[in-house]
Parts: structure tokens; C-alpha cells; sequence
């Protein structure tokens, strides 16, 4: 199966935010390169927000081109096989944290459309939450300006309403 494939899939079983939804699916109906970076229409993207439920704190990275407080993610790339492939490997290494991450069962946690500048139009992200083994070590990578743990209740003071709504989410699946 290829990634535009498993990418239709995984939209098609996510019952949450149903017009945004759609409005993915006719993306992948409309480009069958709309996984990847080249497609100026926009591209799916994939990101995980990490998350250590037993501290109450969640992973953050300064973005080094947007400057700002974002969950890690990214494009998808011609290995990934899965979007959860595409979060994962993003979490990893965006995080430093080399091993041990582990998506939140029950795909992705929800959506966000955003603009972003010429020559494509749109990101598509399809996000997930990743969770953070005991003790880890997160380690700055190329991309960050920082990378830092934030209490929960910090989120919403540092970081944009998609981080807090994927906050929200996230915590609404764990159960509160």
C-alpha cells in the first residue's frame, strides 16, 4: 500500500472534524502527489504533540523558521509508508528522543489546516500525540531554535490555538 493510499485510509476512518476531513480527502482524490512537498495545491503533513501524562507535560519545539512554540511534525518523505510512520519518525527526531515514543492508539487526534507561503499553499496535518517514555531525555535537533517541557496549564501562555486545541484533544482521548 502506498502512503496517498494509507493516507485516504486513515482519513476515511477519522470521524472527528468532518469537513475538514473532506476537504483532505478531496485533496488526495484531486493530486495523487498530495502526500508530498513538491504539490504546490498543498500536502499532508504529519506531526505528534509528545506528551508525559504521569508529569502533566507535554514537548514543545521552537520552530527555527516560524518561531514559535509547535508539537513536532513534518513532511512526509518517499520511505514513510504510514502517516503514523510520518508523525513517529518526526517526533523522534525532532524530539532527540531516540527511542521508546509510541503513538496514542486510536490514530490521528485531529486535524489542522494552515496557510503558509508561496510556492504551496497548504499544509494538511494530520496529527497524533506521542507518548514519552519514562525518563526521556529530549535532545535539541537541527530544526529548533529550543526544545522544552511544558506543565500542561503553560501550553495555552507559549503556544498558538492549534497546540491547544491538539492539547485538548489529546487529553480528552487519555481520559482527561
Amino acid at each position: 500500500m502506498s502512503l496517498h493510499e494509507d493516507a485516504v485510509l486513515v482519513l476515511k476512518g477519522y470521524a472527528d472534524q468532518p469537513e475538514l476531513r473532506d476537504v483532505y480527502l478531496e485533496h488526495l482524490a484531486a493530486h495523487p502527489d498530495g502526500v508530498y512537498k513538491p504539490c504546490t495545491a498543498g500536502h499532508i503533513t504529519g506531526s505528534a504533540l509528545v506528551i508525559d501524562p504521569t508529569r502533566r507535560r507535554v514537548l514543545l519545539t521552537l520552530h527555527k523558521k516560524l518561531g514559535m512554540w509547535l508539537q513536532m511534525g513534518g513532511h512526509c518523505e518517499p520511505g514513510d509508508d504510514t502517516l503514523e510512520a510520518v508523525a513517529l519518525r518526526e517526533a523522534g527526531e525532532e524530539s532527540g528522543i531516540a527511542s521508546g515514543l509510541s503513538l496514542l492508539p486510536g490514530g490521528p487526534v485531529r486535524l489542522d489546516r494552515h496557510a503558509i507561503p508561496a510556492p504551496c499553499h497548504w499544509h494538511l496535518d494530520v496529527q497524533y500525540a506521542a507518548l514519552a517514555p519514562a525518563g526521556a531525555e529530549a535532545e535539541i535537533s537541527e530544526e529548533s531554535l529550543d526544545l522544552r517541557w511544558f506543565p500542561y496549564e503553560e501550553v495555552a501562555a507559549v503556544a498558538d490555538t492549534s497546540v491547544v486545541r491538539l492539547l485538548e484533544a489529546t487529553l480528552a482521548r487519555l481520559g482527561g
